[in-house]
């Protein structure tokens, strides 16, 4: 064996090393990232993927560390992505899994690594869905993917996780900024963290108002409190995330995983042509169009299509 198969090899034997390896190989793309995928995706399909998203400042990051937590309490292993901002000098995440989960690193059961969003939009990373497909093959039953603070429409989440928990805090906006940022559409589990602060309330009761005036879900889902500082609430919401689990063994979690693996054939073809494209542009014609679309005597979109053209 040589390259990733003998990485492959001993990750599957719990080499967290390897592993390491391994997701760096996912992060960077390219050929060898594609050979590595298509050899673990059989294996993968048992995990359970938690997204955690929500305004910045809601207090995700805590939350998670309480969620791994309440897995580990029941002696199962967890693995966590943490989608960071990007470094706009190396294109890194800017923050680190050993910084946001220092008190879980010493446990062996328990593996964190951080993404950076590399600019994507929805709060999840390119990589990030391909990097779950591996800590999948590789035997995490729970996964937990945190997401960069999201705002209006960025919630791609909801297409990478079976369980999204949305994240708020008391006072969180009005009701119609709330429904603007179409985070009411893609929850499983809504949490009103820091409710030991004033207004939380009023927030949860706000929540469920608009949660019942919307369409019509088979799955309710329910609004918890948590002090993720402190731990409280932290039990409930895991009670929370494994009843939508449990639900998910019907015809719900059939349509979920539908919707994931149109996502993700889509996300492929659009990477693939990608790649294609820049391989059979020629790059003298491309440099040329870039000096015309500068000059505004031509636009992207018609530089684009004769660029494909020839």
């Amino acid at each position: 064996m040589s390259g990733f198969e003998e990485l492959l090899a001993s990750a599957l034997d719990g080499d967290r090393r390897a592993l390491a390896k391994l997701l760096t190989i996912v992060e960077r793309g390219g050929e060898e990232s594609r050979r590595l995928l298509a050899t673990v995706y059989p294996r993968a399909g048992t995990a359970h993927v938690v997204g955690v998203t929500g305004p910045p400042g809601a207090g995700k990051s805590t939350l998670v560390n309480q969620l791994i937590g309440q897995v580990r309490a029941g002696d199962d292993e967890v693995a966590a992505l943490l989608v960071d901002p990007s470094s706009p000098f190396s294109g890194g995440a800017i923050l680190g899994d050993r910084i946001r989960m220092q008190d879980r690193v010493s446990d062996p059961g328990v593996y964190a690594r951080s993404m950076a969003s590399r600019g994507q939009l929805g709060g999840v990373s390119d990589a990030a869905p391909k990097a779950v497909v591996v800590l999948d093959a590789v035997g995490f039953p729970y996964i937990v993917l945190e997401t960069v603070g999201v705002g209006q429409a960025e919630v791609d989440i909801v297409e990478s996780a079976h369980t999204t928990l949305v994240v708020l805090n008391p006072g969180w906006g009005d009701s119609i900024q709330a429904a603007k940022a179409g985070l009411l559409e893609i929850g499983d589990v809504f949490v009103v963290n820091k409710a030991d602060r004033p207004g939380v309330e009023s927030t949860v009761a706000d929540l469920n108002h608009m949660l019942h005036d919307g369409p019509e879900r088979a799955w309710t889902p329910p609004v918890l409190t948590t002090v993720a500082q402190t731990g409280e609430g932290a039990d409930a919401l895991w009670d929370a995330v494994r009843d939508h689990q449990q639900y998910l063994t019907g015809e719900a979690g059939e349509a979920v995983a539908r919707r994931q693996a149109e996502r993700e054939v889509r996300l492929a073809m659009h990477e693939l042509l990608v790649q294609r494209a820049e391989q059979v542009v020629d790059q003298a014609a491309f440099e040329a169009s870039i000096a015309e679309v500068i000059a505004r005597r031509l636009d992207p979109w018609t530089a684009a299509a004769e660029l494909l053209r020839s």
